[in-house]
């Protein structure tokens, strides 16, 4: 049999929720093991878009589904939803609005750098860097703000800095509070529908896993983590892995349908062909 290989970031709530698959305690029926990837978000994401890398199963961000739909399927299992949090800009106390500001950004295809043009509008210079490095560059002034994804968004508070743009209040207003899309799981096309359906109940046995298992599943996910604090860590993962990623739901479909029909209008995003396993 053949090896499948599986994609994903080492932020805890991912970590996490593959626990099972890449301990060989959940099999993916069809395959006879799997090749484990860890890399950061973005780094997936432009290993699927201007590579054209062909990943079996991969994580990537809501807003990078958008480039390779043609080639990937979207899992209605492993997502990433902000329901009452979400990315946040925050900047040393003082600044006034992000109109000419220099803004740290996490990726030019995470979603939240897509959530902030539609929010704000393109009327700041974006400035591209790793997600962990972004709340120091706002430390040390090297930019005027930061958009905060994974673990950033709940700490930076001890840093010092100010909350400036909450882009889940924005999302929930502007979509009567639809969870918000961040972080999707992808199939590749390339093994056709009922395989990438053999693998989302892999995935969906694979969170059950770990939650049965939790202290190992943290553990696991705590190797990979910059965050080393157990009781943060934990607060992290029920964040983001929770009923709605063993199955988004309608409405959660919905809410990627949304932000691709919104993104379109303003001429940030192409078309896309949601499909949907």
């Amino acid at each position: 049999m053949a090896r499948l290989s599986v994609a994903h970031t080492p932020d805890p709530d991912d970590a996490f929720m593959f626990y099972g698959i890449v301990s060989g305690a959940v099999r993916v029926p069809g395959f006879d093991g799997v090749d484990h990837i860890i890399e950061d978000i973005e780094t997936l994401n432009r290993w699927i878009i201007e590579d054209g890398r062909v990943i079996d199963a991969t994580a990537a961000s809501a807003h990078a589904y958008a480039y390779v739909s043609d080639r990937y399927y979207l899992l209605r299992t492993g997502a990433s939803m902000g329901e009452g949090y979400g990315p946040v800009v925050v900047a040393k106390p003082g600044l006034n609005g992000l109109k000419g500001a220099r803004v740290a950004v996490p990726g030019r295809y995470t979603t939240a750098y897509l959530l902030l043009r539609l929010a704000v509008g393109d009327v700041f210079e974006p400035v591209f860097a790793r997600f962990d490095l972004i709340p120091g560059m706002v430390e040390r002034g090297e930019v005027n703000a930061g958009l905060l994804i994974h673990e950033e968004q709940i700490t930076y508070s001890s840093r010092g800095l100010d909350l400036v743009v909450d882009l889940w209040e924005w999302w929930s207003g502007e979509t009567g509070g639809l969870p918000m899309p961040l972080g999707v799981d992808l199939f590749s096309m390339s093994h056709g529908r009922g395989v990438a359906e053999a693998f989302r109940g892999a995935l969906v046995e694979s969170i059950r896993y770990a939650y049965e298992h939790k202290a190992e599943a943290v553990s696991f996910a705590s190797r990979y983590s910059r965050v080393k604090d157990r009781g943060l860590l934990e607060r992290f993962i029920t964040m983001y892995v929770n009923d709605r990623t063993i199955d988004m739901g309608e409405d959660g479909v919905e809410a990627h349908r949304v932000l691709y029909r919104m993104a379109r209008e303003r001429g940030l995003l192409p078309g896309v062909r949601m499909e949907v396993v």
